[in-house]
């Protein structure tokens, strides 16, 4: 895996009054909708209460995921699946792109991480999701779009990823970020997956951290902080969770303040099901 390093791209956040205007514009970007919760009911009838207008819903589980099983509970999508969702929607390779779900950004980072791995050039995510576009005061709709003919054909491997052996290897030789809760990680509770506790030598970086009070993301520098804070120096850094989703909020937290990434997809979820996968447990990395 090639050395992760700092990167001067732009922004993969878009504020509020930024998208606003973007719609307004002559080449308005494609809208995604990508809310879903673990373990709650799908987006779609969220979806079809109240979205932004001209957006598309996009069903994590089945259209981000493929079917549960050895490599976790939300593996990489069959890319046939994932680029007609994307196509249906209207997404072109020339074409802008945003998404967003109720406001954490934790499905929405899920689906920007997918556009980009899948070669995609031109994603960001509503800063504050929903939730900030409604206390804004501007307008959300029942009307859903027509399908739409786009042209988006994906090619995964734009973005680096791990297999479980790279996870433990970078866990000892780099930066390995647990993006779970950090009772979760401590092994204290493990309320879906086989075993509880963390992959022995990762460091405990949980996603609410990312946020402010507002529920939008930390300004660049306080997250580049953070992130030296964890260990951030110079070495390859990968990040896990339970299952591939709320780790890609991570990633756009450290892209957010310069940093590059990979992904661990299987996470926690392909781990502890291979009882050769040790366990650590407590507070610290083991």
């Amino acid at each position: 895996m090639a050395p992760m390093t700092s990167s001067a791209a732009p922004s993969p956040l878009i504020p509020v009054d930024g998208l606003a205007a973007a719609l307004d514009s002559g080449r308005p970007p494609v809208l995604l909708d990508v809310r879903w919760q673990l373990g709650g009911p799908p987006g779609a009838g969220e979806y079809a209460a109240g979205h932004l207008p001209g957006a598309h819903y996009v069903d994590l589980d089945r259209e981000l995921a493929a079917p549960p099983g050895p490599a976790g509970r939300h593996p990489l999508p069959d890319p046939e699946v994932f680029g007609a969702a994307l196509r249906r929607a209207g997404v072109t390779d020339d074409r802008p792109v945003v998404v967003y779900d109720a406001g954490p950004a934790t499905s929405a980072a899920r689906a920007w991480w997918l556009l980009r791995w899948a070669g995609h050039r031109d994603v960001r995510v509503l800063d504050g999701g929903l939730a900030a576009w409604r206390a804004a005061g501007l307008p959300v709709t029942d009307e859903q779009p027509a399908a739409e003919d786009g042209d988006f054909t994906p090619v995964p491997g734009g973005l680096p990823i791990l297999d479980a052996a790279g996870a433990a290897a970078l866990a000892r030789t780099g930066l390995l970020l647990d993006a779970r809760a950090g009772e979760r990680y401590r092994g204290e509770v493990e309320p879906v997956d086989p075993r509880a506790g963390h992959i022995p030598g990762a460091v405990s970086a949980p996603t609410t951290d990312n946020l402010g009070p507002d529920g939008r993301f930390r300004s660049p520098a306080e997250l580049a902080e953070r992130f030296a804070g964890l260990g951030a120096d110079g070495r390859p850094i990968g990040v896990y969770c339970g299952s591939g989703v709320t780790a890609a909020h991570e990633l756009l937290a450290l892209e957010s303040a310069g940093l590059t990434a990979a992904l661990y997809p299987g996470s926690w979820s392909e781990w502890s099901a291979d009882p050769a996968n040790p366990a650590a447990t407590g507070p610290q990395p083991g």
